[in-house]
C-alpha cells in the first residue's frame, strides 16, 4: 500500500543542520500522517515530529524550536529540517506513514529503513 525511503543523513557538527526527506510510494494519497521517529542500539523508538494530512505538526519537547517537518505533496516527501543539532540528537532516525488501506476503512502503520544521523561534539 505505501512504502517509505529516508534519506539526507549524515555526520555534522554540534550546531549544524541536516535535512531529512521521506518519500512515499504505493499509494501516498491514502496517508493520514507522516511521523519522524529516532532510535539508539537497545533504545526506545521514541517520536521526534508529527505532521498530518492537513498541514498540522506537532514535535516533542526536546526538538522545539529546532526541528521542522513539512511536506511537498507534488514530490509525495515529507521533510525533517533539524537545526542547532546537539550530540544527543545522534540517532536512526525513521520514517513513519499512518495510512488508510485500500477499499477498506482500517488504518496501518509502513515505516522506512531508517537513516543515520550523527552529530559530533
Amino acid at each position: 500500500q505505501v512504502q517509505l525511503v529516508e534519506s539526507g543523513g549524515g555526520l555534522v557538527q554540534a550546531g549544524g543542520s541536516l535535512r531529512l526527506s521521506c518519500t512515499a510510494s504505493g499509494n501516498p494519497r491514502s496517508i493520514k500522517a507522516i511521523c519522524w521517529y529516532r532510535q539508539n542500539p537497545g533504545k526506545s523508538r521514541d517520536l521526534v515530529a508529527r505532521i498530518t494530512s492537513a498541514g498540522t505538526t506537532n514535535y516533542a519537547d526536546s526538538v522545539k524550536g529546532r526541528f521542522t517537518m513539512s511536506r511537498d505533496m507534488v514530490k509525495n516527501t515529507a521533510y525533517l529540517q533539524m537545526n542547532s543539532l546537539k550530540p544527543e540528537d545522534t540517532a536512526v532516525y525513521f520514517c513513519n506513514a499512518r495510512y488508510q488501506l485500500a477499499s477498506t476503512t482500517y488504518e496501518s502503520d509502513a515505516w522506512g529503513r531508517g537513516t543515520q544521523v550523527t552529530v559530533s561534539s
